[in-house]
């Protein structure tokens, strides 16, 4: 299998290089346990938690990143994916309600960001703590029907050149290389169908405020469909683009980063000003 550094596009984080875990779900990349919050982040489809691994550099101490880890990702690599929405956001909660002793936020990418939606919306129906802000990044409103037919059916082979071409980012030599192809194709596979099967969907308005990122460049998420997100929350929705295509992501992680901590300053500053964590 391959084992050099994945690009930053399509990075199929390798086990080596997980972060501090906190049971099966979370990663923390570094641990910070006397961080006044918490940011939970979502990865891309077929993605685990190392693609946040270096987020941690860009935001303030106070803030700890919790990278979200699915199974059949890295270090859960053997471990059956999930394939519906509902399947995976239910077997999340427990994991974000038992770390809900400070505040939070949600940032997801891609199909991360229907994950984190989704689980706000759970979390805000619910008695416990919601996250205090939603970052979106790379993926229509909800209700928006996704625009291209389904592909999580194909054979592998076509599975593959649909997926990158539509999306861009598989490195040549992960295409090439028949061994690590196998190992990531089941939960890319259960990722589409999980996505497929699940929207379109209106569901209830977010109370929280809302950011939405997008690359200017990206065919797949054009402005439309991110300025779309102001229907589906109560409060507050921000638009803003990054120079780049679907995966803008890592190329301008320093301006997503320092957006993301301009974003989350006043609720670190009411965490820390409410006194010192036990």
């Amino acid at each position: 299998m391959a084992t050099g550094r994945p690009v930053d596009h399509f990075d199929v984080g390798l086990p080596d290089r997980v972060g501090v875990k906190t049971g099966a779900w979370l990663h923390r990349f570094p641990g910070r346990p006397q961080a006044a919050g918490r940011l939970y982040c979502f990865s891309y489809a077929g993605a685990g938690a190392s693609v946040f691994r270096l987020w941690h550099a860009g935001l303030p101490p106070e803030l700890e990143v919790c990278a979200i880890q699915l199974p059949g990702r890295e270090d859960r690599l053997r471990e059956a994916p999930l394939p519906s929405i509902p399947m995976i956001v239910a077997a999340l909660l427990p994991a974000i309600r038992s770390h809900a002793d400070r505040p939070f936020a949600f940032f997801g990418h891609s199909m991360g960001a229907v994950i984190a939606c989704e689980l706000a919306r759970a979390l805000q129906a619910s008695a416990g703590p919601a996250p205090e802000h939603l970052f979106i990044s790379s993926h229509r409103a909800s209700f928006i029907p996704d625009p291209d037919p389904p592909l999580a059916h194909l054979p592998d082979a076509l599975f593959v050149a649909e997926l990158n071409r539509r999306y861009g980012g598989i490195p040549a030599e992960v295409m090439q290389d028949g061994e690590l192809l196998a190992l990531l194709l089941p939960g890319l596979r259960a990722d589409l169908v999980a996505l497929e099967s699940f929207g379109p969907v209106q569901g209830p308005q977010l109370t929280m405020p809302v950011s939405v990122f997008g690359g200017a460049d990206d065919a797949r998420t054009p402005r439309a469909h991110l300025d779309a997100w102001q229907s589906e929350a109560a409060g507050a929705v921000r638009v803003r683009l990054f120079p780049g295509d679907h995966f803008y992501l890592n190329p301008q992680r320093a301006a997503v980063l320092k957006d993301v901590s301009t974003t989350l300053a006043p609720m670190l500053a009411r965490a820390v000003n409410s006194g010192p964590l036990a």
